[in-house]
């Protein structure tokens, strides 16, 4: 109505509007709102701008900084995800001076996260402020996440996992064998209840020392409990037995298919420990299964690609079965994807046509592409591949690992890529 905003309720409704239009169609809703705009106190003006901004960022649209500009920072309009997009939106442009503006923007323990800490340190180090950055790099250096292991990279270090502490003694796993928390749990899991048996084991790890925790990781593993290994090896303080972390089982059966498909083992581990923490019969919300967690219609599609006449979909939690579709779909992806990890993994998680949307119109590091993902899940889950699989080749080849020569640089978006039309 012409008057609409003669009350808060015309207003907001107006806003309400503004807002589910901006889900679809960003620069529309910034056309209407450039028209009204001056029928809303500043207040609400900047909110709606946010909004907008917010989902302009999210399409990588290269409008949304200066619908960011139009939200007054100074009327904490804009939520921690709102000016976690506006970081993005200016790494996007490689724009250093934008992202460091931007992350100062944040509230402080925001802008304290890994992710910021890192990204504030490239942005003062883009602009010549070497020993700013070093300070900020510091600060997660050494930590086995994706941001500690570039931190570790700008500060000229190589990523080598830290020394094994000495076996667990015989009397130490004798311990941990007589512990009726841990007993319970190994019973619960023979018996098929798995959620029961995760429950029961994690209580039983509380107050335990390092020591312990490395026994009990290792009684895990001997028990073929491969999720429950990694993650008691992953709780310990200060001795770190990162063949525990990144355990590595059934390389009889894995080893010889990334060979057949030339992958990269590391990367098929770091995939692997993600998709399903090595639980054969892993079956998550959306009906992936298996260790290498495959929808029934992608197993399907491969299968009869690949010519496996005798495939039957109860098959696809076999170990051979569901390790052959699963590296078969992995090299398609990489071929179809300009040979590259990054898309590669994107697109296992969220599907090949979104990872080449998500390029940009010139090329951008590795390291950039994951962080503009707009899926969290899909940007945590490359974030992770990729950190694992630095730990993996680590291991297997007994050398330094560079997880930003993995990264590389991500193409430009039109570029090779779609060759397969039907692939899913």
């Amino acid at each position: 109505p012409p008057r609409f905003a003669a009350t808060r309720q015309g207003r907001e409704l107006a806003m309400f509007a503004l807002q589910r239009l901006t889900r679809n169609d960003p620069p529309a809703a910034a056309d209407i709102l450039k028209k009204i705009s001056g029928k809303f106190p500043e207040g609400e003006r900047s909110y709606i701008w946010g909004q907008i901004a917010w989902q302009a960022a999210l399409r990588h649209q290269p409008e949304a900084r200066a619908w960011y500009a139009l939200a007054d920072q100074g009327k904490n309009v804009l939520s921690d995800q709102q000016l976690a997009w506006q970081v993005r939106a200016a790494l996007r442009e490689h724009d250093w001076p934008g992202v460091q503006k931007a992350i100062e923007q944040m509230p402080a323990a925001q802008a304290a996260q890994p992710d910021w800490t890192y990204w504030r340190g490239r942005a003062l180090a883009g602009q010549g402020r070497a020993d700013e950055a070093g300070s900020l790099f510091q600060k997660i250096a050494g930590q086995p996440t994706f941001y500690g292991n570039l931190a570790d990279e700008e500060l000229g270090r190589a990523i080598v996992p830290p020394a094994r502490p000495p076996a667990p003694t015989q009397e130490e796993l004798a311990s941990v064998r007589h512990n009726a928390g841990l007993l319970r749990a190994l019973a619960l899991f023979r018996l098929g209840m798995r959620f029961e048996g995760v429950r029961e084991w994690n209580w039983a790890l509380q107050g335990m020392t390092d020591r312990q925790l490395l026994a009990a990781a290792n009684l895990a593993k001997s028990s073929e409990i491969f999720d429950r290994a990694i993650y008691t090896a992953e709780r310990t303080r200060e001795q770190h037995d990162y063949n525990l972390r990144y355990l590595a089982p059934f390389r009889d059966n894995v080893m010889p298919q990334t060979r057949q498909m030339s992958l990269d083992a590391g990367w098929v581990y770091g995939l692997m420990r993600q998709e399903s923490r090595f639980v054969m019969n892993a079956q998550s919300g959306v009906g992936a299964k298996g260790l290498m967690q495959l929808m029934p219609k992608t197993a399907a599609w491969v299968a009869k690609k690949i010519g496996m006449t005798n495939f039957h979909p109860s098959d696809v939690t076999l170990m051979d079965t569901n390790v052959a579709l699963g590296t078969h779909y992995l090299q398609m992806v990489l071929s179809d994807l300009d040979n590259h990890p990054v898309l590669a993994s994107a697109a296992y998680n969220a599907g090949p046509g979104r990872a080449r949307r998500w390029r940009a119109d010139q090329p951008m590091e590795g390291a950039i592409y994951i962080e503009t993902i707009p899926f969290e899940e899909t940007r945590d889950y490359v974030k992770k591949v990729m950190s694992n699989a630095v730990y993996y080749s680590a291991q297997f080849n007994e050398t330094p690992q560079s997880l930003k020569a993995r990264l590389g640089v991500v193409g430009a978006r039109g570029g090779a890529g779609g060759r397969i039309a039907d692939l899913p």
